[in-house]
This record gives C-alpha cells, structure tokens and sequence, in this order.
C-alpha cells in the first residue's frame, strides 16, 4: 500500500509531487485505505487483513512514517479503516473490534509526542456483533458522525459524538435507514458542520443510493435531519453507488465503487440554492487503440505497433467499440466454430453483455456480424463463458441472476452478411440461473454447469449435468460434486474438462471422465454413470490460492493447471504452471511446477499438439513447447496490453482459441478487444 499528492502545474497537467510508502519489511498492510490531511502532517491508515490495524504519520513533505499501533492488538480490529482530522484530534475507525461490533479512536494528532494512548474510545451502548461502527467517519469542530453499516441486521445507522469543553464525549444523535430491506446505511459519510452525506451501498441489490442529513450541533438540542435520498443516477446492481462520498462547501462527489465492471465511477453534486444537483460523471477514460485489418503485422524486433511480441505474428485486432461494445464493457471469455458447410471460422467473442460473433472468413479483415444479448431481466457482469456442439452455442454468466443456459443456432450466422444483427437466443435451459462456465463433452452430447448459483439446482457449484444430443431441447442429467474439495467444503468447480478417457490408465479407459478446477484442488470422477457419479481421486498442491482451469495433453496423460491468485496473493513470485500426472487417475501427481519468467497471473490454457497456449492477462498470450513434459520451454508470446507493467493484476489476455484448422489462434483481452495472431511454425501432435 502506500498514498501519492499529486500537483496541477500552470499548464494544467497533473504530476506526482511526493510519495507516502509503509516500511519495506512488509509488515503493515493496506496502508492508504484511508488517508487524513493536516497541517504539516499526512496519516495513512493501514487495517490490515492479517492482524491488528496501524496508523502511519507523515511528514508532509515525505519521508519516514511514525508508527500509530492498534491500541488493541489483538485479532483483526480493522483498526485504520476510517480517518478523520478534527481540531488537534485524529479520529481513528476500528469497525472489526469485537466481533465486528466496532469502536472508534480518538488520539492526539501530534503523537508520540504526547504518547500513543488513546484520549476517548467511543463505541454503541446497545451496540451487537456485525455492526461495523467505525466503517466510516467524518469530524468537524467539536463532533464527529460515524457510520454503521451492519447496525440493525444490515439496515445501517450513523451516529453523532461530540465532546464538551472538558474532553468528555457523549452520543449526541442517531438517524437509522429510513428505507426497507438492507442498506448499507453508514458505508460512507461526509460531514462539514451544516450537512452531512451518507452512503447506503447496499439499496436495491447493491446498486447503492446516497442520502443528505442536515446536522445541528449545539449542547442543547444536537441532531440529525434527513433532507433527501439520491438515487444511483442509472448504474447497474452491485455498482456501489455510495462507497466513498465527500463533501467541500457546495460540492459533493459520490463513488460508486464497482460502477462499470468494477472501473469505478464518481457523480459530482451542486448545492444550488436548497437543493442538490446532479452534474458530471466522471469515468474510467477508455484505451483508444486502432483496429489493424487488411494485412498481417508480423512480429519485428521484439513488437509489431504498440505491442510486444516474440515469434508470433499481428494477424488482425478489433477494438472493443467494433466488437459492439459500449462505455464500461468489457470482453471475457472466447471460443471458436467452423461451419461445416461453408468452412468459415467463427470467433464467438463474450461480452460482459452480450455474445459477439465475428466473420473469420478472412482472417485479416475480422467482420462484426451481430450480437446475442445477456437473457432479458438478467444481471450485467464480469463473466460469460461460451462452448459449442453440433453447431450451436452454449452460453452461460456468472453473477447475473436468472440467465440460464443460452442456446443460438450458429446455423443462422450463413445469413448474416450485412450490417450487425441482434439475435434471438434459439431456445434457454433454465435449470440453473447463473454459472461461472460450461463444459461439454463433444464425443457424449454431455454438457456441464459448473459454478452454478443464485436459484435452480446448483448442485453445490460443481457438475450439473445436462444432455444437449439434441441441441435445442436439452435435459437435466444429474449431479456431482467432490464435498473434499472448494473452499465451502461443498464441491465448487470452477473449471473443468470431461473427455471419453482414452489415457494408460486401463481401469478407466473408454470412461467417461471429468478434471475439474475446484478452487483448493484438482478433483478427478467418473461421470459416466449419471445417476451415480464416482469421486475417484483429488490433487493438492502447496501454496493453493485458486485451483482455476486446466487442460488434458492429448494423450489424456497429462493435466496442466493453473492457479489464478498464487501470484497475486504473493504465494509465489513467477507465473505458475501445474503439471499434473494422471497415468493413475487413483494417484494424481503432481510432476512439476513451472515458473515463467513473467510474474502475471495466469488464467485460461489449451492445449494442441505439443503447443500449451495461455492467456496469462497481463503478461498475453504465452505459448509453450511441451513436448518435454516436464520440462516447457516458451517459443513465443503476444502481450495485448500495451505499456502494462508487468504485475499480478487483472486485465490484459482473458482467454485464447488455438483448434482452427487454419492455424490462426484468437485472443480476447479484457479491455481492448479481439486479437487474431499466428505463431509461427505448426504443432505437432
């Protein structure tokens, strides 16, 4: 963690002035989740996710921090999630204090010189567990109003302290949600002395509101008055509208934290007259990149344009806009279809809103033919996973809802030769509502929902099986999950690959055999008989941080697998690949682990022939020599991402299709768009 002050010069733009960082021995973490300004000094809060919180003082100017501990130590208080400066006070938030209930610090700003102790510690009389009092807060003159989002089951409160003249505070007034339901109420406030803004994160499915309370400080009749409730101004659910507020005279700016697939937007007010107004809505910028049609861009010296490269050639790239995307969309997952009339290719690129089809037919001139949006009612969001059989998709997202599995006859692309068309889905399974993927075994006709939740039968997150040997009418099939697996002990697979085995083991070949992905391990089964499935063995490994996707060799003697959060959460360094040995399929071995040199977080690997293809987001698309197991070696790579640093997070390369018989490879990257790329030289099966 760690805070910058940024400063705009004469012309205009801005450039970082000084830098505010924790001490290097990785032992404070979060520094910067809140942050107070005053004076000649700047204090970090730091509420760390392992231990007690801590409170770092800067100079303002920079330089070494003095260290503010948790006055608790003990457990995880959260101590530092919320900061404010009032006179010669600094307020500090500790909303994990016994068992969530909170408290909140009032310490001497110019510590340690007058030592760290605190001078009040202010808490609820009825305060319960999960109240979180102290998740947010804001002082001014002789008072300060604190947030409690949890208060009251989720409904939310703030609270009014003041102090007196001898230094005794006392609650001075309290306003509970006055809406229904959750609501967050509290997640956020702001507070100027008059008037006071408080964020209510969790109204109407996440989707957030606001809510303006005048405030009357005085000893005889102190309180709180709502004025008005500001409605998130057309952000979709689980925005967050209300996450941050501030407020400064007569503006005040309302974050919605997770607003545009988690970019983040803000929404700047103006007091004019009594009344609040809405005015500018200040987003994400979008990377403007340029598509690159009409002609192969091959790798030279290391790039071909903005992008970095190594043996694999810029065949075409379409921008997001041309791929139908609106502000705030994104791309995810990508999967591939050849008529088999025609023999054109198909990109079938998924959007955080639709389904996008792409005329491959030549590959250097990608033509957006149209689009499959989300099911009607169902929730926009990060995920939406595609595969297909007998020439029709299978669609599924997660988090959005009731969308169900979509169905659309690929069949009908053949006519789409004009401007893009919006289609209907050919038919809907609605057996689960929302999935993190879809898994199909071409040589059965067996299709499975893995990730299943929010309604229908989720068969604990992990295999819902469904027959789709007749595309448009498909039937539940059954259930599977391995409970000694996924991290609520309930069998959730993330991921998975199911194949007719074909592998040395003997005792299973010919059976049909699903390799999931289930977040804590690999999770081996036989499914061939529906209606009861076998656990038949499961894979851990060390350092687990998320078991995500994986894929067989073709000789079904071999699972490469990844992690998605290992690099990130600092569980290893480089980017890791897990070569798993399944000749056993009782006894899974884990043969090696394969550091690249990238340090990125790795996300969806294919394998064809002797090639591993993986989109390792923002580090791009990697490609691997495997004809020594255990020993890959990368013979090229494309990074989508141009200038992107390098670390574990997330953006850049979501996924790849490497199975064209064409050799082309496509490459959908989160927020740029549909890359067509050829690595050169053949694979060899």
């Amino acid at each position: 963690g760690g805070a910058y002050i940024f400063e705009r010069g004469d012309d205009g733009a801005w450039a970082q002035a000084v830098e505010f960082a924790p001490p290097a021995d990785g032992e404070i973490r979060g520094a910067g989740s809140a942050v107070a300004l005053g004076g000649d000094a700047v204090y970090l809060g730091a509420p760390s996710d392992a231990g007690p919180g801590a409170v770092l003082r800067f100079p303002a100017s920079g330089g070494s921090p003095t260290l503010l501990p948790s006055p608790i130590l003990s457990a995880i208080d959260r101590f530092g999630a919320s900061l404010s400066l009032t006179g010669d006070l600094l307020i500090v938030g500790a909303p994990g204090t016994r068992d969530d209930r909170g408290a909140v610090h009032a310490f001497n700003a110019d510590f340690p010189a007058t030592g760290p102790s605190p001078v009040a510690v202010l808490s609820l009389a009825d305060g319960r567990g999960g109240d979180f009092f102290g998740s947010s807060l804001s002082g001014a003159g002789a008072a300060v109003l604190i947030g409690a989002p949890g208060f009251d089951s989720g409904a939310g409160a703030v609270v009014l302290f003041t102090h007196g003249d001898g230094g005794e505070w006392s609650e001075s007034a309290r306003f509970s949600f006055p809406g229904e339901g959750p609501g967050g109420f509290g997640a956020a406030v702001a507070f100027d002395g008059r008037s006071a803004w408080v964020g209510a994160t969790a109204v109407d499915r996440g989707t957030g509101g606001a809510h303006v309370l005048g405030v009357t400080v005085t000893e005889t009749a102190p309180g709180l008055e709502g004025e008005g409730a500001i409605p998130a101004p057309g952000f979709a659910v689980e925005s967050r509208f209300g996450s941050f507020v501030a407020l400064r005279d007569d503006v005040a700016v309302v974050a919605a934290l997770n607003a545009d697939l988690r970019l983040g937007a803000a929404v700047v007010y103006e007091r004019d007259g009594g009344a609040w107004v809405e005015g500018t809505i200040l987003r994400e910028s979008t990377r403007t990149l340029d598509a690159v049609t009409g002609g192969e861009a091959p790798c030279t010296d290391g790039a071909t344009g903005p992008f970095d490269c190594s043996q694999v050639d810029l065949v075409a790239f379409v921008p997001l806009a041309a791929l139908g995307a609106g502000p705030g969309t994104i791309v995810n997952d990508i999967w591939g279809w050849t008529d088999p009339v025609t023999g054109r290719d198909w990109a079938l690129v998924g959007r955080s809103d639709a389904t996008a089809f792409v005329d491959l037919s030549d590959p250097t001139r990608p033509r957006y033919a149209g689009e499959l949006p989300l099911t009607e009612g169902a929730i926009e969001n990060l995920w939406r996973d595609i595969k297909v059989y007998r020439d029709h998709a299978f669609i599924v997202a997660d988090g959005a809802g009731s969308h169900g599995v979509q169905i659309f006859d690929l069949t009908q692309l053949r006519d789409a030769a004009g401007p893009p068309v919006t289609f209907a889905e050919t038919a809907r399974y609605d057996g689960i509502h929302s999935a993190h993927n879809i898994v199909i075994n071409e040589e059965t006709g067996m299709a499975y929902a893995v990730g299943s939740s929010m309604g229908g039968e989720t068969c604990g997150g992990g295999l819902h099986m469904i027959d789709v040997r007749t595309p448009a009418e498909p039937v539940f099939a059954g259930c599977f999950a391995d409970r000694e697996t996924g991290r609520s002990g309930t069998g959730y697979s993330h991921d998975a690959q199911c194949v007719v085995y074909q592998g040395p083991d003997e005792d299973y070949q010919g059976r049909e055999i699903c390799f999931g992905a289930n977040e804590t391990a690999l999770s081996i089964a036989d499914v061939t008989d529906r209606e009861n499935p076998v656990a038949i063995a499961r894979g851990e490994y060390p350092n687990v941080a998320y078991a995500h996707q994986g894929w067989l060799t073709e000789d079904h003697r071999y699972f490469f697998m990844g992690d998605e959060l290992d690099e990130a959460q600092g569980g290893v360094e480089r980017t890791r690949t897990l070569i798993w040995d399944v000749a056993d399929l009782d006894d899974p071995l884990l043969l090696k682990e394969h550091f690249a040199e990238t340090g990125t977080i790795d996300h969806n690997q294919y394998i064809r022939g002797n090639r591993l293809y993986q989109a390792n987001l923002m580090s791009g698309l990697r490609v691997l020599d495997i004809s020594d197991v255990e020993n890959p070696v990368e013979i090229g790579f494309f990074d989508t991402v141009p200038d992107d640093t390098g670390l574990p997070a997330f953006g850049g390369a979501w996924s790849n299709y490497p199975f064209f018989e064409s050799g082309i490879v496509v490459v959908s990257s989160w927020g740029e768009g549909l890359f067509v790329v050829r690595v050169r030289g053949r694979a060899v099966s």
